[in-house]
């Protein structure tokens, strides 16, 4: 037997598989090219396109840095400190706003953004989580890319510097993560989300992990970015430990996509054939806080999973399902995933957190998905059609040996942090 360590919370999980029949799927060893601070320095200074970040600031200058939410493991306490030494001597401090690109997230307390930039950030410029709902804070802008209504963050729009600053991994329905969507999904209002995340673009086969260009979501997502002005992009390539390993500055097309050829190299992985059972994560604390944010983790299996087969994934969910927002509501309105999915499909209007659900009942339509999580019950999963496990090897065994001698399993350790597929075919 063969032990895996799954990706869970901030203490993982072993599992023990049958090396027979396994195939496990992780991340490419993917070297630094030194000190994180070195990389991060060098990005800033010698950036994919265009001139470096000081000589793009002028002094007196307003400057608006956007970055990610607690759900993502962005290296925060690195990156920003990173910008604000490139901008010492030239901008107050006093003129600098970290927004939090929550999209339609909820805000971060004041705790967890000390966790998440580090008190010294937090103690010396402002930070402001976006609140996607709030009219009042945020400003219309025009519609760009395919008929999309854009109201951004209003302290975004106003000011002289525009900083992006992410990390760049596949993601389920935008192709890649980071660059752009730090603008919009993340700075953006509800009702432009809404529009950019559709049953149309959601349900477009090119709408998949992998692809941006061609890929509907991405390509309004880009356009919106390109019409409304970034100063300067900044986005790194995490290992599976969430460590940099390089690290992208410069004019925001060309730094993202020289980002996406790297995480793509590092994230991307083929397989053989599919598989009767799979076995994913959501790569782990803070990305499995909530089942929401797990739907990545079932994707990226569904990627690989033989139509009928299992899905088992692992995701603690400290924050449940979350209570905020109608991602639970939304769940539970059907009497069947392929009831919920077809139902969703055939809506006009988009509804907040309808994406994640669409992507999900497609998911449960197709395959037996079941979960393992510390904060939620069986009861309480129930209602998302979803089933729990507390013993992951012996679901596993049980699903195998009701597939036939013949059954194969595939263990995704870090679930959504690398996206298998079967020779270039996408779901």
């Amino acid at each position: 037997m063969r032990t895996v360590r799954l990706a869970y919370g901030e203490t993982g999980l072993d599992l023990r598989v049958d090396p027979a029949v396994t195939t496990v799927v992780t991340p490419r060893h993917y070297r630094a090219a030194g000190p994180p601070r070195d990389v991060l320095r060098r990005a800033l200074r010698a950036p994919v396109a265009g001139p470096p970040l000081r000589e793009r600031v002028r002094r007196g200058q307003t400057v608006a840095i956007s970055a990610c939410d607690g759900t993502r493991p962005q290296p925060r306490e690195l990156m920003i400190p990173a910008i604000l030494e490139e901008l010492d001597g030239l901008v107050d401090l006093d003129d600098v706003v970290v927004l939090v690109a929550t999209g339609t997230h909820r805000g971060n307390t004041e705790a967890e953004l000390r966790r998440m930039f580090g008190d010294e950030v937090v103690d010396s410029v402002r930070i402001v989580n976006h609140d996607a709902r709030d009219r009042s804070g945020l400003t219309w802008l025009g519609e760009f890319g395919a008929g999309v209504p854009v109201w951004l963050n209003s302290e975004w729009v106003a000011a002289d510097v525009r900083i992006t600053t992410g990390f760049v991994e596949p993601h389920f329905f935008a192709g890649f993560s980071g660059g752009p969507k730090l603008v919009a999904p993340g700075l953006a209002a509800l009702e432009t989300v809404l529009v950019l995340h559709d049953a149309r673009r959601i349900g477009d086969p090119r709408a998949t992990w992998g692809i941006v260009e061609g890929n509907p979501v991405h390509d309004d997502v880009r356009a919106i970015a390109h019409a409304t002005g970034v100063t300067f992009g900044f986005d790194v390539v995490l290992d599976r430990d969430k460590q940099v390993v390089a690290a992208f500055g410069g004019d925001l097309p060309a730094m993202h996509a020289e980002a996406v050829r790297t995480a793509r190299e590092v994230a991307m992985r083929p397989v053989p054939h599919r598989f009767d059972v799979v076995v994913t994560t959501n790569s782990g604390y803070p990305l499995d806080q909530n089942l929401y944010q797990s739907v990545k983790g079932m994707s990226a299996a569904y990627q690989v999973v033989e139509p009928g087969g299992v899905i088992v994934c692992a995701a603690e969910c400290r924050d449940g399902f979350p209570d905020h927002g109608s991602y639970r509501e939304v769940l539970a309105s059907a009497d069947s995933p392929a009831a919920l999915f077809a139902e969703i499909s055939a809506r006009r209007e988009t509804v907040p957190d309808q994406w994640q659900v669409q992507i999900q009942a497609r998911i449960q339509a197709d395959c037996r998905v079941v979960m393992h999580t510390s904060h939620l019950d069986a009861a309480e999963l129930a209602t998302a059609h979803l089933e729990q496990t507390p013993d992951i090897a012996a679901t596993v065994a049980e699903a195998l040996a009701a597939a036939g001698p013949d059954a194969r399993l595939c263990v995704l350790p870090e679930g959504p942090q690398t996206i298998p597929y079967v020779d270039g075919v996408r779901r």
